[in-house]
């Protein structure tokens, strides 16, 4: 996919707003603020070789995934599946947390990347379900259930 810089218009933010996003985008797939910053600084550094420089959030936000992806299979751990590749069957069942249901991270921890990554795009960063599917080149159905199941997960740990 070619991710030329008129595909990706300029959203009028300065580079430190766009590490910002990057940042917060990252945490939401990592779940670790070194591993966060590890992915923005892999994205950053790529993107500004290839097109001289940042200059949309999308295209920051595709260069992150991407290379969690990387950094996911590099360390033989679980990947971040693709949205449109998100079965009914993939549902993990949501695990019990004495005492610590109001601890956000907690909370987080129990959602798979994919469903922290779709509910971060979409509450945190004010994205569509459309716009969602074209960031992450998933049908926009898909994205819409996994932050129905992520938000339903969360309640049902708040209330434990």
């Amino acid at each position: 996919m070619d991710h030329s810089s008129s595909e990706y218009p300029e959203d009028d933010q300065e580079p430190a707003e766009l590490l910002q996003c990057g940042f917060r985008y990252a945490l939401s797939l990592a779940h670790n603020p070194h591993d966060a910053e590890d992915l923005v600084q892999e994205a950053w550094l790529k993107i500004a070789r290839r097109y001289g420089e940042v200059a949309s959030r999308p295209l920051l936000f595709v260069a992150i995934r991407n290379a969690f992806i990387d950094q996911t299979r590099r360390r033989g751990g679980k990947e971040l599946i693709p949205f449109h590749e998100v079965s009914s069957d993939l549902c993990t069942p949501v695990p019990e947390f004495a005492g610590t249901a109001t601890d956000l991270t907690t909370l987080l921890q129990a959602l798979r990347p994919v469903e922290r990554e779709a509910l971060f795009l979409h509450h945190v960063e004010g994205y569509t379900a459309e716009e969602i599917a074209r960031l992450t080149g998933s049908p926009r159905n898909t994205v819409l259930s996994l932050v129905s199941r992520a938000m339903k997960k969360l309640h049902l740990l708040q209330k434990d």
